[in-house]
């Protein structure tokens, strides 16, 4: 379960036991979830090969699966927006989720940094760290059907959306050592989504 350098928060404690055995890809999953975007610096230590490749654009989102391979779970994530690709791709540094279960196959099967979380309403909390996304929804629904690239460093996997979603604006409040200062508080534009959501293996790019 190698994952590429990424944040403190995205730190896994050594006495965590995952399981072993998780559904390989793709999940398809069912979602509702609250996005946002913002301005944003790379947080990324020197040490990761995306360092010098991410623009200042940060997307972050708070989902909740009401289904998935893994069973129903909530996720806090943020990645960046990746330089020269022509459809949305992005790197993650920090990923946290409330399901051991998730945390295993995301390690084991994207690289993704899962760390361990607890979800109360708008707001995710872990060691140390916090993260709330309070959306304000506003105009008409209006159908969305869009590709999302990943990429973590062991080849490009595409998230495929299907859904409907509303206009929103998002009140984001970030606390910790580095999430804190990476992303900070405001008021940001965003999406309230609801829908499938299928999540491919990782292709060489």
């Amino acid at each position: 379960m190698t994952v590429p350098p990424h944040l403190p928060e995205s730190r896994l404690p050594a006495d965590v036991l995952l399981p072993e055995g998780t559904p390989p890809a793709p999940w398809t999953c069912r979602v509702r979830a609250v996005l946002w975007v913002q301005r944003a610096p790379s947080p990324l230590p020197s040490s990761s090969p995306f360092a010098g490749r991410v623009r200042a654009l940060a997307v972050g989102a708070l989902v909740e699966y009401l289904d998935s391979p893994v069973g129903p779970y909530r996720e806090v994530l943020v990645g960046q927006q990746l330089r020269g690709a022509l459809l949305p791709v992005v790197h993650v540094p920090f990923i946290a989720v409330d399901s051991l279960t998730s945390v295993a196959g995301g390690r084991e099967h994207w690289s993704l940094p899962k760390a361990v979380a607890r979800f109360d309403g708008d707001t995710a909390t872990g060691d140390g760290w916090s993260v709330r996304a309070s959306p304000r929804a506003y105009g008409l629904r209006f159908p969305v059907r869009a590709p999302l690239g990943l990429d973590q460093g062991r080849g490009r996997s595409w998230t495929q959306l299907r859904g409907s979603a509303r206009l929103a604006r998002v009140d984001v409040a970030v606390e910790g050592l580095t999430i804190g200062p990476w992303l900070g508080c405001g008021t940001r534009p965003g999406l309230v989504v609801e829908g499938q959501m299928v999540v491919g293996a990782p292709h060489p790019s």
